[in-house]
């Protein structure tokens, strides 16, 4: 029997409206800037090999603020660069938040941005029809491999474009936090769309242990509050919900059944701490980084 649940990304609105939420409640940003500001400039400065002109490629990249943090650090690391910058995000809105960003920010007349409003396996079908030879020298694809069918297919592919010393940057939930015990408990009842896969840094390093493909990773310690969601009826407690289980109306449209398991779990110590009355979900991240195909 087809399930009733819809995949919260069929309306971009409230996917929006969630995930701006979710930036609120959890320290998301922080732990990326912390890694972009204190890790990523050793492995930035790695790439290039002296190049005056690099090329970067930026899956996934929302309204761009992480991505424009990323290319200070890249100029702070190659000064005197000019960086050509390919954008690749769906999202008309997100878009046009980065393009606004853009916009307030004449320092970075350096970059030339091209603008790609698709998804990435569009931007791969794009890529291989145009039979465009340009290598890049670092890519990023921040938590954005949940929205392709293939995980392991859509890394090869990025890989592939990786010049001499470039690096692939892979954000995703990491199989330790909380995101991981929720997917692994309830993949089936919520992964019901080729949209949305309940995928974590774990299985990206099985997938790629697998090859005998060498990798980096770190972790990234996070916490998302999610109290709010325990309060039956609670507006931003709904919002949370449908966030975490990418279901569009978790609240209204699962069964009672799968309501009070995913409630149960989500305080469950394997996903949660409890203090001071507050329940706080552990939203660690993982990076892993690639070199070019050998």
């Amino acid at each position: 029997m087809a399930s009733p649940l819809k995949c919260l990304v069929e309306d971009d609105s409230r996917y929006l409206k969630s995930f701006q939420l979710f930036l609120e409640r959890s320290s998301e940003h922080q732990c990326m800037q912390d890694f972009i500001h204190n890790t990523l400039p050793d492995i930035l400065a790695s790439i290039g090999g002296g190049k005056s002109h690099l090329n970067v490629i930026g899956v996934g990249s929302g309204a761009g603020e992480i991505d424009l943090q990323i290319l200070s650090e890249l100029r702070k690391k190659h000064p005197g660069v000019t960086v050509d910058n390919e954008v690749v995000e769906p999202s008309s809105q997100q878009l046009h938040n980065y393009k606004v960003l853009v916009s307030q920010k004449p320092e970075l007349d350096f970059i030339k941005f091209a603008w790609n409003k698709m998804t990435s396996s569009e931007f791969e079908e794009h890529w291989k029809v145009k039979k465009m030879t340009k290598k890049a020298d670092f890519i990023h694809m921040i938590q954005m491999l949940y929205y392709v069918k293939d995980p392991a297919a859509t890394i090869n592919f990025f890989q592939s474009l990786l010049d001499k010393n470039g690096k692939l940057i892979i954000i995703l939930v990491s199989e330790v936090s909380g995101w991981g015990k929720l997917w692994r408990t309830y993949r089936h009842q919520l992964s019901y769309s080729e949209i949305s896969q309940c995928v974590t840094t774990g299985d990206i390093k099985s997938s790629l242990d697998s090859k005998g493909v060498r990798y980096q990773n770190y972790e990234l310690p996070s916490q998302m509050d999610i109290t709010e969601c325990f309060t039956d009826g609670d507006e931003k407690g709904e919002l949370l919900l449908d966030f975490l289980t990418e279901v569009l109306d978790f609240s209204k449209t699962a069964s009672s059944e799968l309501k009070a398991g995913v409630l149960e779990l989500l305080r469950h110590p394997d996903c949660s701490t409890e203090s001071n009355g507050r329940v706080i979900f552990n939203n660690t991240l993982g990076v892993i980084v690639l070199d070019q195909l050998s």
